[in-house]
C-alpha cells in the first residue's frame, strides 16, 4: 500500500490579475514544505480547479513538481466526460507525482453500477495511486457503503478523501484496512485521527500548516492532551474558514499574510467586509 499518511494541504492557485500568479505559488509551496506537511494537492476543490483549464491546470503541476519532491504532489483529476478524465489522466501521468485524487463523475448522478464501472475505468488506466475522494455535497453522487468498500478493493485505488458525511462508512472503511482514510473536513481531523484515520487532505492548513503538522504528531505520539491543545487553538480558524464558499476566506487569510494576492475565479467571489473583520483576530490568535 502506498503511504499517504500525514497533513495533505489542498493547495491554494495563486492568481493575479486574472492569471496564474507563479511566484505567489512558489512562495507558499515552499512555506508550507518547510511546516513540515507530507505533501500538497495540486488542482483541486480549494485549487479552484473546475475555473481553470487543463492548459493552466498541467503548468501549475509542472511549476510545483519543479519546487517539490514528485513524492509530495497529487493531482486532481475530475469531471463528467469519462472519456476527456482519461484523455486528460493520460496527460497528467506523462509526470512523476504521488498520486491522483479523483471524485465521482458530477451532476449527472450516477447509479452505484455506474460509479463503481467509472471508477474502475479511471483506476485501471493510472499508473499511479488514486485517492478516491468521496464529497457527494459537491458532486450529488453518493457512493453508499457496500459500493465503496467493493470500489477500493481495486489494487490502485490507495486512499480515500473521506467528506462522505457518514461516521459507520469511515469506521468501516478504516476496519478493512484496504485504503488509508484522509478525512477531508477540517473540523474532523482530531475526532478522525482518534478513530484510526491516517491523516487529512486540509484547505485551511494553506495557513499556519505547522499547527496541523504539530497535532498529527502529537496524535502520533500519544500526546491526547497536547492534541487537544493543538486543536483547540486551531478551532477559530477552521470554523471561520468555511464561513463562506471555500476558498474565498482561505485566500483572504493568506493575502492577510502577505502570500498571495485576494482574487478569486468568478463565478466564485472574494469573502466579504464582515467576514474579513472577524478573520484578522483569529489570525493573530494562532500562535506559530
Amino acid at each position: 500500500m502506498s503511504d499517504f499518511r500525514g497533513i495533505w494541504v489542498a493547495l491554494a492557485t495563486p492568481f493575479r490579475c486574472g492569471q496564474v500568479d507563479f511566484e505567489a505559488l512558489q512562495g507558499l509551496v515552499n512555506k508550507l514544505l518547510a511546516d513540515g506537511v507530507r505533501g500538497l494537492v495540486v488542482c483541486g476543490t480549494t485549487g479552484e480547479a473546475a475555473a481553470m483549464s487543463e492548459d493552466e491546470q498541467l503548468a501549475v503541476l509542472d511549476a510545483v513538481l519543479q519546487w517539490a519532491p514528485s513524492s509530495q504532489v497529487i493531482m486532481g483529476l475530475s469531471g463528467n466526460n469519462l472519456q476527456d478524465i482519461l484523455a486528460f489522466q493520460e496527460q497528467i501521468q506523462r509526470r512523476e507525482l504521488a498520486g491522483l485524487l479523483v471524485p465521482a463523475p458530477y451532476y449527472i448522478r450516477p447509479s452505484q453500477q455506474g460509479l463503481e464501472a467509472f471508477f474502475k475505468r479511471v483506476a485501471d488506466a493510472s499508473s499511479v495511486p488514486l485517492v478516491l475522494y468521496d464529497i457527494p455535497y459537491r458532486t450529488g453522487a453518493r457512493i453508499e457503503r457496500d459500493t465503496l468498500r467493493r470500489i477500493v478493493r481495486h489494487p490502485n485505488i490507495a486512499a480515500v478523501k473521506d467528506c462522505g458525511g457518514d461516521i459507520e462508512t469511515t469506521l468501516a472503511l478504516i476496519a478493512d484496512g484496504q485504503v488509508e482514510v484522509l478525512t477531508g473536513e477540517d473540523i474532523q481531523i482530531l475526532g478522525h485521527l482518534a478513530l484510526g484515520g491516517a491523516g487529512a487532505i486540509s484547505a485551511s492548513a494553506n495557513v499556519h500548516a505547522n499547527l496541523y503538522v504539530q497535532l498529527m504528531q502529537q496524535m502520533e505520539h500519544g500526546e491526547l492532551a497536547a492534541a487537544r491543545a493543538s486543536f483547540r487553538q486551531l478551532l477559530p480558524w477552521i470554523q471561520i474558514a468555511f464561513a463562506e464558499p471555500n476558498p474565498a476566506v482561505v485566500k483572504a487569510a493568506l493575502s492577510v499574510q502577505g502570500f498571495m494576492a485576494n482574487e478569486l475565479r468568478e463565478p466564485m467571489q472574494v469573502c466579504g467586509a464582515m467576514t474579513l473583520e472577524r478573520l484578522r483576530p483569529v489570525l493573530q490568535g494562532l500562535v506559530v
